[in-house]
């Protein structure tokens, strides 16, 4: 499996952090309208990620829910036809949450950097830095402490679980 580190941070998407932002990238930025579906999964998270332009992608990843960076193992594959496979998927194993957002996506050299807009909870950054094979998880650590830093965010902006999760938790 593919692997990366991960934060997630409760943040403004301002001028200043997309100037800031913006001045890091390689790449970018990239509009993207996401709509992921998650499904019951007893030893991991499976969501459907749906894109506006009709393709889709099915991912499985595994990751714990903790503030600051943490290690994520992913698998993704591609599929043309996202809304019969959410109907198969549902059927099978139950949907567990639906997150819709507009994200835009900047690459500063192996690091994807998204900003979110996410309906109904406002707005977020996060960073996945993608390892090597055989490369340790501190070197990504130390990577994603060092742009945490460049861009700004602060220990109290981190966010523990999935997007998914804050849904559950404002509904309670």
């Amino acid at each position: 499996m593919a692997s990366n580190i991960e934060i997630k941070a409760r943040i403004d998407i301002t001028a200043d952090l997309v100037a800031r932002v913006a001045a890091m990238a390689d790449e970018g930025p990239v509009e993207i309208t996401q709509d992921d579906t998650f499904f019951n999964c007893a030893n991991g998270r499976l969501k459907l990620r749906a894109f506006g332009d009709g393709s889709g992608q099915l991912i499985f990843y595994r990751r714990s829910n903790q503030q600051g960076p943490k290690e994520s193992y992913y698998l993704i594959s591609a599929t043309a036809e996202p809304e019969l496979l959410r109907a198969v998927l549902s059927e099978a194993h139950g949907q567990a949450g639906r997150v819709e957002k507009q994200r835009t996506l900047y690459l500063a050299g192996r690091t994807r950097i998204h900003l979110d807009r996410v309906k109904g909870l406002g707005e977020f950054l996060e960073l996945e830095v993608v390892l090597g094979a055989s490369e340790a998880t501190q070197a990504g650590v130390d990577e994603a402490h060092a742009l945490m830093a460049r861009i700004g965010v602060q220990p109290g902006q981190l966010v523990e679980g999935a997007y998914v999760d804050l849904q559950a938790a404002s509904r309670l």
